[in-house]
């Protein structure tokens, strides 16, 4: 089974590696795809930056940063994976993603935030929960946040 793991760089995103290893580890014949989604630069950004290359270097810099944790618990594992950072709408990209890479199932941190909030703000995993053609499994943080408010 191809699982796709989003890494955002957040706790629960690392706990949905360690949820993908466990099922590996009860015997499900697994392989990953680490995916990370840099947001488009701002347009304060473009005019800083001045060259639209090096605001790609950079999202690339930050995207590969953000996987390593993910890649170096998979390797400790033994477990193999492909790794993807892409550039856009984090939801609809991670949909193209699952799509390109012909994966079985989404396995996705959750930061627990409030109904109301996720109904106010959208979440990448709601959405992307509505959009995928596959399973998508959200993984609970074990970090309770203080204040249902708290994200």
């Amino acid at each position: 089974m191809k699982i796709l793991l989003p890494i955002d760089g957040s706790p629960a995103a690392l706990e949905a590696v360690m949820f993908a290893i466990r099922l590996a580890g009860d015997g499900l014949n697994t392989t990953v795809v680490l995916a990370n989604v840099q947001e488009h630069a701002s347009l304060y950004e473009l005019m800083v930056a001045h060259d639209p290359q090096v605001i790609e270097q950079v999202s690339a810099a930050a995207g590969a940063n953000t996987l390593k944790p993910a890649q170096t618990l998979l390797q400790d594992a033994g477990i193999a994976f492909e790794s993807e950072i892409a550039i856009g709408d984090p939801a609809r990209t991670l949909v193209d993603i699952l799509e390109n890479y012909g994966c079985d199932l989404v396995v996705m941190g959750a930061r627990g935030t409030s109904t109301l909030r996720s109904a106010l703000m959208g979440s990448v995993s709601n959405e992307l929960l509505h959009a995928a053609g596959v399973p998508v499994m959200i993984v609970k943080s074990s970090e309770e946040p203080n204040d249902e408010t708290e994200g």
